[in-house]
């Protein structure tokens, strides 16, 4: 049995795996490069007032990579491409043809499917970038902008959200584990050594509790986040002996491993997403000449920016999409006529609706654990918050988990390919 480090070994020897890693990593260099390119016009102090202890931009911030504190081109992320990818799950779940298309179609129903997400992110994009442009107008962060000006900053912001989901989509084809994942990952990766610098410059003896506290939590996240995502109910398979002439096949008695959190970070990303948008539009008609639409505007925003609300919003949308995620994912009727096809069996389970029934109860009370787990590691920073009153574990625990997540996805493909080349 080789070690890790022996399998990165084998990894590394070979040529093509080395082309992979070598061009993802390039890739997410590139990223980081066009991070840093700022739009013009900016206060940069009026920008630090606006994003010092402001939860909203701090959580757009970090998964743009810090493209938020700079206003850079990126300062989207891969946020419009997620959101439109919601959106055409949801479709697929509530229009017959779209799921027809899935089911029939196959491979080639999700890269349809992946199309359309490509083709409504850039008006979604486009909204996102005019709405946040004119926000931070309307904070006096940016320069007053002419008609010809918001329509350059538009395009050009909409422009570097599109390029980085290419960028996501050619690591994934080119390189080696999922690019907008791994773009995520390096967005939050990125920003660490400027947050150690502060809470190093910012450290007193009186805050050596919190930062005791930031360490447990991280503690406790990272090993659950590793026990969860690794855990496994086995369904017991057996496969009935079948006679061909002189010999006799079948009979081996296997298991069906169901993940305990079949959704991975998806859930989280999904949740930010959705909670983003909505304060997005109300942060944007506050400034509306409409008095009753800059009111409702004003209301609705100081509803979805409280803490509690923001926290109870959170941890529904990521225990809905755990399910929602893992209802798309796991078919238990496609699981059922697989096994019944290949003449296997579950021990003490009729085949066909029965063997459906019995998967979707599994299925349906494991995913009930993963996603009050994932709930859980979501809103703990902001319960933290709430009773420390410092904003230094304010993104911890969702940061933490989507780079656990992302860092763990990317070793069992290496491992995967390493596992292949020996063979």
């Amino acid at each position: 049995m080789k070690t890790f480090f022996e399998k990165i070994a084998v990894v590394l020897k070979d040529p093509s795996m080395r082309k992979r890693i070598i061009f993802a990593l390039g890739a997410l260099v590139v990223f980081r490069l066009l991070a840093t390119i700022p739009i013009p016009g900016i206060d940069t102090l009026a920008l630090q007032r606006l994003l010092s202890g402001n939860q909203f931009f701090g959580l757009l911030d970090i998964f743009s990579g810090g493209g938020i504190s700079k206003l850079s081109i990126m300062m989207l992320g891969v946020g419009p491409y997620i959101t439109a990818s919601i959106i055409m799950q949801l479709l697929t779940m509530m229009v017959p043809s779209m799921k027809a298309m899935m089911q029939e179609d196959g491979e080639a129903g999700r890269q349809k499917l992946s199309q359309y997400s490509r083709l409504l992110s850039v008006p979604l994009a486009m909204l996102q970038s005019f709405g946040f442009l004119t926000l931070l107008v309307s904070q006096h962060v940016l320069s007053p902008l002419t008609p010809m000006m918001m329509l350059v900053n538009v395009v050009v912001v909409t422009g570097g959200s599109v390029l980085l989901m290419w960028i996501g989509e050619l690591i994934s084809e080119f390189g080696i584990g999922n690019g907008v994942s791994l773009i995520i990952f390096a967005g939050i990766v990125a920003v660490l050594p400027t947050r150690i610098i502060q809470f190093a410059a910012q450290f007193t003896v009186t805050d050596l509790p919190y930062y005791i506290l930031f360490l447990a939590v991280a503690a406790i996240v990272i090993a659950g986040v590793v026990v969860v995502t690794e855990a496994e109910r086995p369904v017991p398979v057996t496969y009935a002996k079948q006679v061909r002439g002189n010999k006799v096949y079948g009979g081996v008695s296997t298991y069906l491993p169901l993940r305990l959190n079949q959704a991975g970070v998806i859930p989280i990303i999904f949740a930010l997403s959705i909670l983003l948008f909505p304060q997005i539009v109300a942060n944007f008609l506050k400034t509306s000449a409409n008095t009753m639409v800059a009111d409702i505007a004003t209301r609705a925003s100081d509803f979805l920016g409280d803490q509690v609300v923001h926290a109870i919003l959170y941890f529904f949308l990521v225990f809905i999409f755990t399910y929602f995620y893992t209802a798309i994912t796991f078919d238990p009727k496609q699981i059922s006529e697989n096994l019944q096809k290949g003449g296997a069996f579950i021990p003490g389970v009729r085949p066909g609706e029965s063997t459906m029934n019995y998967l979707g109860k599994i299925v349906t009370r494991i995913t009930l654990v993963g996603a009050l787990f994932l709930g859980i590691v979501a809103v703990l920073p902001l319960i933290v918050q709430g009773i420390t009153g410092t904003t230094t574990l304010a993104i911890g625990g969702t940061a933490l988990l989507i780079v656990v997540s992302v860092v763990l996805d990317l070793l069992k493909k290496i491992d995967a390919q390493a596992t292949m080349r020996e063979y």
